[in-house]
C-alpha cells in the first residue's frame, strides 16, 4: 500500500511541472533575439501576470480572467469557467507544447495586443510552477 502512496505522490509531483522541453525551446529563442539573454526569472513572470494594460481600451491583466490567485478557477469575458492556471492544481497545464503557444498566442493578443516574447513566456513558466 505505501508504494501505491509514493508512486501516486511522485507521479503528481511530476506531472505539476511544465514540459522540460517547452522551457528550452523558449530558451534558444530567446539567445536568438537577445544574445545577451542570462536567463528566466520567477519575479519577471510574476510581474508579467499581474501587469495591467490598456491596450483593448479597458485595464486588463492576466489575472482578470485567470484570478489574482492562479491556484484558483476563472472566468472568460463571457463567464465561461477556466480551470486554475497553476500546475500544482491543474497537472495538465504547461505539458502540451501546441496547447501552451496556442493560449500564450490568443491570451497575449487580448491582455498585450501584441505575441509575448520567448523570455516573457519562460519568465512567466517559470514563476507559474512555483505557485503552490
Amino acid at each position: 500500500m505505501k508504494c501505491f502512496i509514493v508512486m501516486g505522490l511522485l507521479l503528481s509531483a511530476s506531472l505539476a511541472q511544465a514540459n522540460p522541453a517547452l522551457l528550452k525551446d523558449y530558451e534558444q529563442q530567446a539567445r536568438q533575439a537577445n544574445p545577451a539573454f542570462a536567463g528566466f526569472a520567477a519575479e519577471r513572470g510574476k510581474a508579467l501576470y499581474f501587469r495591467e494594460s490598456s491596450a483593448s481600451g479597458k485595464p486588463m491583466q492576466c489575472a482578470t480572467c485567470h484570478s489574482s490567485d492562479p491556484r484558483q478557477p476563472g472566468k472568460t469575458p463571457a463567464f465561461r469557467p477556466i480551470e486554475p492556471l497553476a500546475p500544482a492544481v491543474t497537472p495538465t497545464r504547461f505539458t502540451d507544447s501546441k496547447k501552451v503557444e496556442k493560449w500564450f498566442r490568443r491570451n497575449c493578443d487580448d491582455v498585450l495586443k501584441r505575441e509575448c516574447t520567448a523570455q516573457e513566456k519562460g519568465d512567466f513558466i517559470s514563476w507559474i510552477v512555483t505557485v503552490k
